[in-house]
């Protein structure tokens, strides 16, 4: 089915767009996007909409606002309460935001009734971190919310300009501790306004008359890349002292390049298991694109090495019983088999091959390396994932996210767990440099003995939020976030040192910054930070929360920073004048599954006692079980 995007109503049909707003706020390899978009009901009757919003995989919201006619809905991150027993009085809403299980990838949200001829205005905010380019650049993607997004079975299109009749004012504001090199895009651009003379600071915006027809992608390039940089961000004086939220962040950004000695002398050796999505989404270009990826990355396996190729999709098959050694006769059978593929293995099961695989014996002197082609529309990515992470230990893995609207929650995820690297594929014009930039980081030995100290003033300490460092490739960077507590003097310095090992050759890298946070910073890195201490807390405790302690922390750090968690919600209770209301919500348990933020939303209509004797109750859940089960194994669907 297909999953529309924007203000929808309940029969998943748009309500009309007028305008969108973007700010796009970059702190060197972080964002701050803050969006709002104006909808008008022009029907003769009220709508029950549904706000449905694609975001990208690691993206952490932190802000939802909206005006529908005359009300006001703000939103709040609370713990969750496990029981919602009394109803609300008359004419009240209340809706309750909770994190997927499975992936964060869509932002769903029902927002009550619009009335005919009124206006709704939404403001959606988030953070996140910007990903790596082959070519070293930064690359940030708003998509088109017009755009049907696939879900099992149906895949994004674009929307022709003579049928987008909204308009889309995109700005954005990028600062480095380094030079800004230049700002690109796939849609028209004004000229890059610099703010300063040393060129760390410039504004950038769309060109007038822009129509959201297509994803706008934006391309941000610094000078002197690999150096290493942290940027300070001081705290909110409003917040608790001594917490997260009140003192100093700062996050170190590494982006290694390693000695030519080294690196020229890579690998000639491993086993290359590549495995192709041939599902029904992958129709038309994206299998086009898949394969042409694919026979890239076969012609140039270096000789000796060992490879197979699986593909998937209801089934799975593979071209050779196990990995055969790489050969002018065996990458030529591989060949003939690739150039027929087309996408006509049915829906997207992408577990079974994937445990098929890790069954298999290792090859002794042959690291394994798995390559993933796929748009990543799976309804179990958080199982996908975890299997990554559980044989982390026996291979990398390397994913390939096809088309535009492929799902980055499971591309970042599976690169992130298996050590390996993402690349996200939508056209042909980077297609070859991001092949083999992928295939260059495989061929890299193993970065092993990798270690962060710190070096501050006696006054401060430092608390550090990010996991520690497993991976580092040239080409691929890190980001560490930490908490600076205590006070010191405006001259003060800190030093951070990074350590390392590959291929025998002890490195290191140091870097110097100043205490004193930047001006005009917000809270991006802090909210960042914060949602990486949440995730590293959670993924400790995913076999239950035993730990009071912890589950404590998580609830605090989430209400304190506006991030969600496994354990609190968004959670906004309002009424027609937009004053709020006091009281519990009513709850009910449903599935949760595929790529969906679910908002539970109940609207309450409460009679005197003396009319029909109680209460009349209508409840709104936005569920989507039936779309769901056309993809789950046939013992699995709900009966309807």
């Amino acid at each position: 089915m297909v999953r529309a995007c924007g203000l929808l109503t309940a029969q998943k049909e748009p309500v009309p767009l007028k305008s969108i707003e973007v700010e796009l706020e970059v702190r060197d390899h972080v964002a701050a996007v803050v969006s709002t978009l104006n909808y008008e009901n022009k029907e003769n009757k009220p709508l029950e909409a549904v706000f449905v919003f694609p975001l990208p995989g690691d993206a952490a919201v932190c802000h939802f606002s909206a005006k529908i006619g005359q009300t006001q809905i703000v939103a709040e991150v609370k713990e969750k309460q496990k029981e919602y027993d009394d109803a609300l009085s008359s004419g009240q809403q209340a809706f309750l935001l909770e994190e997927s299980d499975q992936s964060p990838d869509i932002f769903s949200l029902s927002v009550g009734s619009l009335p005919p001829g009124e206006s709704a205005s939404i403001r959606l905010e988030y953070v996140t971190e910007l990903a790596v380019q082959a070519d070293d650049g930064l690359r940030f993607c708003l998509p088109a919310v017009l755009n049907p997004r696939y879900h099992e079975g149906v895949q994004v299109t674009s929307v022709p300009a003579s049928l987008v009749p909204y308009s889309l004012s995109f700005s954005a504001r990028v600062s480095s501790p380094r030079p800004i090199s230049k700002v690109e895009s796939n849609c028209s651009l004004d000229p890059l306004q610099d703010l300063n003379t040393d060129q760390t600071q410039a504004t950038v915006k769309l060109a007038a008359g822009h129509k959201f027809d297509r994803d706008v992608e934006l391309l941000i390039y610094y000078k002197d890349v690999h150096q290493p940089t942290a940027v300070v961000e001081a705290g909110q004086a409003s917040a608790e002292p001594g917490s997260l939220m009140a003192d100093s962040v700062v996050m170190v950004s590494l982006y290694p390049e390693f000695p030519q000695s080294v690196t020229s002398s890579v690998a000639s050796c491993g086993e290359f298991v590549l495995l192709m999505d041939r599902s029904g989404s992958m129709s038309n270009s994206r299998i086009s694109s898949a394969r042409d990826t694919l026979l890239l990355l076969l012609k140039s396996l270096p000789m000796g090495c060992y490879f197979n190729i699986y593909s998937f999709g209801s089934r799975y098959e593979h071209i050779f019983p196990k990995s055969v050694e790489y050969s002018q006769q065996t990458m030529e059978e591989a060949l003939n088999t690739v150039v027929q593929m087309e996408a006509n293995l049915g829906g997207t099961e992408m577990l079974q091959p994937l445990k098929h695989i890790y069954s298999q014996p290792c090859i002794p002197n042959q690291p394994r390396q798995l390559f993933v082609f796929t748009d990543g529309e799976v309804w179990d990515t958080k199982e996908v994932i975890d299997l990554v992470k559980r044989n982390s230990d026996s291979h990398r893995c390397f994913s390939f996210g096809i088309g535009e609207g492929a799902s980055s929650a499971l591309i970042n995820g599976m690169a992130k767990e298996g050590g390996g690297h993402a690349q996200f594929i939508t056209d042909t014009d980077r297609m070859q440099a991001k092949a083999m930039q992928s295939l260059r980081f495989a061929l890299q030995p193993a970065v092993v003995d990798i270690s962060v100290t710190w070096d501050l003033p006696k006054e401060v300490s430092v608390t550090v939020l990010s996991p520690p460092i497993t991976a580092l490739f040239q080409g691929q960077r890190s980001l560490i976030y930490a908490q600076l507590s205590g006070q010191s003097s405006e001259a003060a310095e800190g030093c951070v040192t990074v350590k390392y090992s590959l291929a025998g050759h002890p490195s290191e890298n140091q870097l110097h910054f100043s205490l004193r946070p930047a001006e005009d910073t917000g809270l991006t890195v802090h909210k960042l930070g914060a949602r990486t201490l949440i995730r590293s807390l959670e993924e400790g405790e995913h076999r239950g929360w035993q730990d009071t302690k912890v589950k404590e922390k998580v609830v605090q750090l989430s209400v304190q920073s506006g991030i969600s968690s496994s354990l609190t919600a968004f959670i906004a209770v309002f009424n027609n004048n937009g004053e709020a209301i006091q009281g519990p919500l009513l709850h009910k348990n449903i599935l949760k599954h595929g790529e969906f933020l679910k908002a539970r939303t109940k609207t309450f209509t409460h009679k005197s006692e003396d009319q029909n004797y109680g209460a009349r109750i209508k409840g709104i859940e936005e569920v989507t079980d039936i779309e769901k089960s056309e993809h789950l194994p046939h013992q699995a669907r709900p009966q309807v």
